[in-house]
């Protein structure tokens, strides 16, 4: 059989497929298949991408082999060729192959000769410079700096970062798209949230325009994916996510993706999926400790003009802590009033600007009032609770540091043992020292009693 023969049986397969399959997938995934070969029972085809390849494999396979028997009347071998961008390469296994492309080959219509620049979609304002940092996210600031500022590391690929709703996770990947354009202008940076990834790709599967969907995503240097838990339950989006995934790890781009969760923690995801966000580095970012919250504070505010007294920045950063944007939230608002009443802000107006805006339900105890009041209550000095010095006075007192932040604060076991320079698993044996000797020395129980009331007026 010659290669004309071949071809022709190959169009013939083709009208047996549109036969078998709803238009739809016939239209996506057979009609830009084009027969270019037949030799030595080989049928060569051209097809967009590995991507139509790793489709046809999983979806089409039983349905091609039966196919290609009955149509060819015998066995066939399948060989696929297509473009892999950044260089082409030949790689063999038992279904397919892909072969160096020649010169009179037909021009691939998914393939750029040249990849234009593209909006990246961040917001100029969300840089390095206006995020500030503490303990609760000094760990994914300085993970995401060394991204922005080396394209060459590849430790950190992909960054996955996981954090409460609020707490800065879109600024950060958006200051780190920002100073990676800013160090190398001609990067491709994109920033996307995972509803508007949802929405292309539901479009581009409507229009049959998949692959070119894919291929744009495949052309990016530096992925930022926002929200991604929001692809729960949504396998399509999935499977093709996983495809850009892999073609962006495979060929040194990077990936960064947030979430409300850690990887470990989300549910309506393919296993393989998740696998590949625990590749690279998963790094949290917790609610904003009172550092952080004051800094946030005294930046607006000096942003923003306003003159604020200490005792009303204060009262809100001890008042509103859960979400860094409910403290952008406030300080928008009370430069409302500042400006539209032309008022004084008082710790009464921002009591009731907060009031307005998020509920209040109890003081907010932090790892620094926990500690200056069991100092004072025993009389020792605070710089010897967090020095090295293992009298018993302060080692004790040291204890129960850890454990009142770890009952009335939502600081972890690390987050703890990184404020008295120790590591979590002191924290947790100090935990558990103090809670055997509550139940044994009323002395104790008391003073813990008298302690935490203190800490409630």
């Amino acid at each position: 059989m010659d290669k004309q023969q071949g071809i022709s049986l190959w169009n013939r397969c083709l009208e047996v497929i549109k036969d078998n399959l709803p238009t739809e997938q016939f239209e996506a995934w057979f009609k830009p298949i084009v027969a270019f070969d037949f030799k030595d029972d080989s049928l060569y085809l051209e097809v967009p991408s590995l991507y139509f390849v790793e489709q046809i494999e999983e979806k089409f396979s039983d349905l091609l082999q039966k196919t290609l028997k009955r149509v060819f009347q015998g066995n066939v071998n399948v060989y696929y060729r297509y473009d892999l961008s950044g260089g082409e390469k030949t790689k063999d296994d038992s279904s397919s192959i892909m072969l160096k492309k020649p010169n009179n080959a037909p021009k691939n219509p998914f393939v750029q000769d040249s990849v234009p620049d593209i909006d990246p979609q961040l917001n100029p304002y969300n840089t390095f410079e206006n995020y500030c940092g503490s303990m609760s996210n000094k760990l994914a600031v300085s993970i995401g700096m060394a991204i922005a500022t080396n394209p060459q590391c590849k430790t950190f690929n992909p960054m996955f970062l996981f954090g409460a709703t609020g707490v800065g996770k879109t600024h950060l990947v958006q200051a780190i798209g920002l100073k990676a354009k800013e160090v190398n202008p001609s990067l491709r940076v994109l920033y996307v949230t995972a509803r508007v990834f949802e929405s292309q790709y539901t479009t581009a599967v409507r229009n049959n325009k998949t692959n070119d969907f894919i291929n744009f995503y495949q052309s990016i240097d530096l992925l930022i994916l926002d929200d991604i838990q929001e692809f729960a339950g949504k396998i399509g989006t999935q499977n093709t996510f996983y495809y850009i995934f892999n073609h962006l790890q495979q060929h040194g781009k990077q990936i960064i993706m947030s979430s409300d969760c850690r990887p470990a923690d989300m549910d309506g995801f393919v296993p393989r999926l998740v696998s590949r966000f625990k590749w690279g580095v998963t790094v949290e970012i917790s609610k904003p400790d009172y550092t952080l919250r004051r800094d946030v504070l005294n930046m607006r505010a000096s942003q923003d003009g306003l003159l604020i007294p200490c005792d009303v920045l204060d009262y809100i950063a001890t008042n509103v802590t859960d979400s860094v944007r409910e403290l952008e939230g406030i300080m928008t608002s009370l430069l409302a009033y500042s400006t539209v009443l032309n008022s004084d802000i008082t710790i009464d107006l921002a009591s009731s600007v907060i009031s307005n805006a998020i509920k209040t339900s109890k003081k907010q105890i932090t790892f620094e009032m926990i500690v200056e009041t069991v100092c004072s209550f025993y009389d020792v000095n605070i710089d010897a609770v967090y020095g090295k010095t293992r009298k018993r006075e302060i080692s004790d007192a040291r204890q129960l540091v850890m454990y009142l932040a770890k009952e009335l604060t939502q600081l972890s076991s690390t987050n703890i043992g990184v404020r008295l320079s120790r590591d979590h698993a002191t924290v947790l044996h100090s935990c558990r020292t103090v809670k055997e000797r509550l139940t044994v020395d009323k002395k104790l129980l008391e003073d813990v009693e008298k302690i935490q009331n203190e800490l409630k007026k």
